[in-house]
């Protein structure tokens, strides 16, 4: 036992009873036994050698469950001090065993709770950081247009349609990736449960196509969705949707004109495949590990006002819905990217 106190207090009781014990045992015997001292002795003395072995017994157990419920104690108020480390999970018997597994639980439960706690405010943070550093391009790009607009000697009408244009477009830049960085925070944070059922995946993949039309035909480019009908897929047909039109758009920016974009189904009884092929100015090797990350952007010549979005929240979606998405490209050549969803019964 840790404490003098208690170990006082153990002994007391214990000599306590025991010479109650031995008092009312001698009287008892006395009474059986009249005055045979000899042999009142005799059992006197067995009782007490008992009592002794008795005390010495019950001292050694008690102390050993005084040990353990110390430790038990130290490691609670070392886990209430801050320490990070978890306790060592020890193996003892009895209530004091399930009492030691329980707060074993209960820290790991703290800690992971404490961990996530702390990977959503680091995700907030950078989340933040990104779109205060993101906005302030067109932030001061606006203000120079509004500047020029308000400039009495800023008289010609065509440039000052010009400007009202490139300020339209910063501004739908702005909302883009704003609502992109909601989505992708969304996801990432847990916030969006995926309403997973069978869909008809061509129909989804052609409602993709058309939601892109506006920029393939400005650039002369031709999509195709390869397909065969009624071919379904478990996903989230809306989701699903986004994602693919955030590769036709990459597809469509990173490929010449009058060129052609392919959308290609592989099915089997294992998974399906959703292919999306251009034969555009391809990625380098040493980016397509950077590919998906966040504002990362491989070609900023080709579209300033691309801000470097779209692939990463695509690859949270496909991921938020089971599935995985890669990249396979030549630089100068083309690039696909490679929808997986393996079929689970």
């Amino acid at each position: 036992m840790k404490s003098d106190f208690e170990r006082k207090r153990f002994i007391q009781r214990f000599v306590i009873l025991a010479v109650i014990l031995l008092a009312v045992v001698g009287i008892g015997i006395r009474f059986l036994f009249g005055g045979d001292e000899k042999r009142i002795a005799v059992i006197l003395l067995m009782l007490a050698v008992g009592l002794v072995i008795l005390f010495f017994i019950s001292y050694r157990e008690i102390g050993h469950t005084y040990r353990e419920i110390e430790h038990v104690s130290d490691e609670m108020l070392r886990v209430l001090q801050g320490e990070d480390e978890l306790p060592e999970e020890e193996y003892m018997q009895g209530t004091i065993g399930i009492l030691y597994t329980n707060f074993y639980k209960m820290v790991t439960f703290l800690k992971e709770s404490k961990e996530r706690e702390m990977s959503e405010k680091v995700f907030l943070r950078d989340i933040m950081s990104d779109i205060s550093h993101q906005l302030k391009t067109p932030l001061a790009s606006l203000n120079v247009f509004i500047d020029l607009l308000l400039d009495d000697s800023f008289t010609d009408e065509e440039k000052r349609m010009r400007v009202l244009n490139e300020s339209k477009n910063q501004l739908t830049r702005m909302e883009w990736m704003v609502l992109s960085l909601l989505k992708l925070a969304r996801i990432e944070a847990g916030a969006i449960q995926f309403d997973r059922k069978e869909c008809d995946l061509k129909l989804l993949l052609l409602q993709a196509r058309d939601s892109v039309t506006y920029l393939t035909e400005s650039r002369e480019q031709e999509v195709h969705v390869i397909c065969e009908d009624g071919r379904k897929l478990v996903c989230d047909g809306d989701w699903l949707v986004e994602a693919i039109i955030n590769l036709l758009k990459n597809a469509s920016d990173y490929s010449p004109e009058k060129t052609e974009i392919t959308v290609e189904v592989e099915h089997n009884p294992v998974f399906t495949r959703i292919y999306v092929k251009d034969h555009g100015m391809g990625i380098a090797e040493k980016d397509l590990g950077n590919i998906f990350k966040r504002f990362y952007r491989v070609h900023h010549d080709v579209n300033p006002n691309s801000v470097g979005i779209g692939l990463s929240l695509t690859k949270s979606i496909v991921e938020g819905m089971g599935g995985k998405i890669t990249v396979r490209s030549e630089e100068g050549a083309y690039t696909w990217f490679i929808i997986t969803f393996v079929h689970v019964d």
